[in-house]
């Protein structure tokens, strides 16, 4: 497989870009952390990376909402080069605050490569508060490269403003389309609305959603922090780490089969 280039993009707030870079590290990939100023200033970087992920974190203190100011440069002064990234079928990843960046930069619910205004949002959870805890979510759609397989996954959350909210018609058009990728369920294995296997109170139990093209994804939970078996907090009576050579666990909690798919999905980009 030929090693792709992958953009860890950061901002004042971000906190999540070296443990990203740390995974797509460990999948193959050559990745990179760059601070958005400095895409700023050349914005035709953009095209030496075959994947763009945008970590979590609070960028700009989220002081005008979460993700609101980084989605704002995205949309006004990135997009030529964005429009492009993704018209030579290249890979977005955003988790959490990334998640948050994407959707209100519109990269996730237009019908090209953008949709301005966008037409969902991340609000408040409906408990009112930052949530930090462990959910399973079930992959419901193989739409985008970056999952494999109708499953179920455990990821843990971290988040104020992670309520997936869309109008009726906008969450039918996501579901015909196959672009709702993850969502909440109980211990039964069903979408719920119920907390905490819900923490938000996210609508139609949506944890993260693909783009029509499926080169974009975004979630709220966190996958970069379930890559080894000790990160899940039932590993040691979790008889699916058993029997594992060493080498095996350092990499076989759920989240890093998403990364180790985006690299093999990038790497047939490398020219």
């Amino acid at each position: 497989m030929n090693q792709p280039r992958v953009l860890v993009l950061r901002a004042a707030g971000t906190n999540c870009e070296r443990e990203t870079a740390w995974t797509f590290a460990k999948a193959g990939a050559e990745p990179e952390i760059l601070h958005v100023n400095e895409l700023l200033r050349d914005p035709k970087r953009l095209r030496e990376y075959q994947l763009l992920a945008i970590p979590g974190g609070f960028s700009y203190g989220d002081d005008l909402g979460s993700g609101v100011v980084f989605a704002n440069q995205l949309r006004t002064r990135l997009r030529p080069e964005i429009e492009r990234f993704l018209e030579d079928g290249k890979l977005a990843l955003g988790i959490c605050n990334g998640f948050q960046v994407l959707l209100r930069a519109g990269l996730l619910t237009g019908r090209g490569a953008f949709d301005d205004p966008p037409r969902a949002t991340l609000a408040f959870n409906l408990i009112g508060r930052y949530n930090d805890l462990w959910v399973d979510l079930r992959i419901v759609s193989e739409k985008t490269p970056f999952v494999s397989g109708r499953k179920i996954v455990s990821f843990p959350v971290a988040h104020a403003e992670g309520r997936f909210t869309a109008p009726p018609d906008v969450l039918d058009e996501l579901e015909a389309d196959g672009q709702i990728v993850f969502q909440y369920v109980d211990t039964n294995g069903r979408p719920t609305q119920q907390y905490p296997f819900n923490p938000n109170g996210a609508d139609r139990a949506i944890a993260g959603i693909c783009s029509k093209s499926g080169q974009v994804l975004g979630l709220m939970p966190h996958p970069e922090r379930n890559i080894r078996h000790f990160h899940h907090p039932d590993w040691k009576r979790n008889e699916r780490y058993r029997g594992l050579s060493e080498e095996q666990r350092l990499t076989c909690g759920d989240g890093f089969e998403l990364f180790r798919n985006a690299v093999t999905r990038a790497g047939q980009l490398v020219g």
